[in-house]
């Protein structure tokens, strides 16, 4: 068993997500929450393996503490992979069990592993052999019909036995087949009971819970059960949800500013961003949803999107988008 120590900063974490968690989404997070851990897109490891070390680059001043979440079910890959991760600077390393996209299982891994748990325990043991830095899993409570109590109790026994100490739960099991990856976020019901449960059996477990969580409120209520919560769609469709969780979840005297002062904030990264010669899509677009709710958000939103890919286009198009708000 591996000596783990719960980092702080898991209290409140942003899901990885394939398409958005990239190194532009994790700037923008920051300048928001300074104590919030972030993560990659998952990343396979036959990729890294065979030499796509470019995937592993990332901004560690701008971007903070991050955790490289790794997919595939080849333990010597993995292992390869986490320690390239460990070299690049992630503060920790993270196995996929639970994703049920097409592309991973093909791959046979992600949510697939929850049929083999023995395997994912191989996995997570080989990675962490191979890194002095923590090593987790994130799956979910169950897959296609085996979705009973005992299931997810001997899926997370056999992680568990294998060393490891930190468990991100998603509240939902997972359909392998006549679901897509999006129904497989929304039409399996949650149970957050059973997350609760697992976790009052393995107390020395930390025991981090995802699926369905929109609100700050939300977060405060898991944590009375739990150890850390993880949001994923909610910050794409509201990323200023983030301006209250340094204070809000990690009882930061640091105030909470307005949408307006957050975007003065993001226009100066836009131009960071813009003088590293990333063109101002790539950030604007993790801005979409920033008024989400407010008064013409609408026509913020359809401003930003219709020009942020226009050649030449710089930060002025995110003034000129806020210009279309009236409160």
């Amino acid at each position: 068993m591996s000596d783990f120590v719960f980092n702080k900063a898991h209290r409140f974490s942003i899901a990885p997500m394939i398409d958005y968690t990239d190194s532009t989404f994790r700037r923008m997070a920051r300048v928001m929450s300074k104590e919030a851990m972030l993560y990659t897109e998952m990343i396979a490891a036959d990729a890294i393996f065979h030499g796509r070390d470019n995937l592993l680059k990332f901004n560690k001043e701008e971007e903070g503490n991050v955790v490289l979440q790794l997919g595939g079910s080849d333990y010597k890959k993995l292992a390869f992979a986490s320690k390239k991760g460990y070299e690049f600077g992630y503060c920790e390393i993270n196995l996929n069990a639970g994703c049920p996209s097409d592309k991973v299982q093909s791959g046979n891994f992600g949510a697939c592993l929850m049929k083999t748990p023995q395997v994912i325990a191989d996995c997570y043991k080989a990675m962490q052999d191979s890194v002095p830095i923590p090593v987790s899993v994130k799956t979910r409570i169950g897959v296609d019909l085996e979705d009973s109590f005992d299931f997810t109790y001997k899926l997370i026994e056999t992680i568990y036995k294998a060393g490891c100490r930190h468990i991100i739960l998603h509240a939902r099991k997972a359909w392998l087949t006549g679901l897509s990856p999006k129904e497989n976020r929304q039409i399996p019901p949650l149970d957050y009971n059973r997350v609760y449960e697992i976790k009052k059996l393995f107390k020395d477990l930390y025991i981090t819970i995802n699926g369905g969580i929109l609100t700050i409120d939300d977060c405060k209520e898991h944590l009375q059960h739990v150890d850390g919560v993880m949001l994923g769609r909610a910050i794409i469709d509201t990323p200023y949800i983030l301006a209250s969780v340094d204070n809000q979840i990690f009882d930061k005297e640091t105030p909470i500013l307005s949408r307006d002062e957050v975007m003065a904030l993001m226009i100066d990264k836009a131009r960071d961003c813009l003088n590293e010669n990333i063109a101002l899509h790539h950030f604007a677009r993790h801005l979409l949803g920033m008024y989400n709710s407010c008064k013409n958000a609408r026509q913020y939103r359809r401003y930003l999107s219709e020009n942020m890919n226009a050649l030449g286009a710089d930060e002025n198009v995110i003034v000129d988008a806020m210009k279309k708000l009236q409160y």
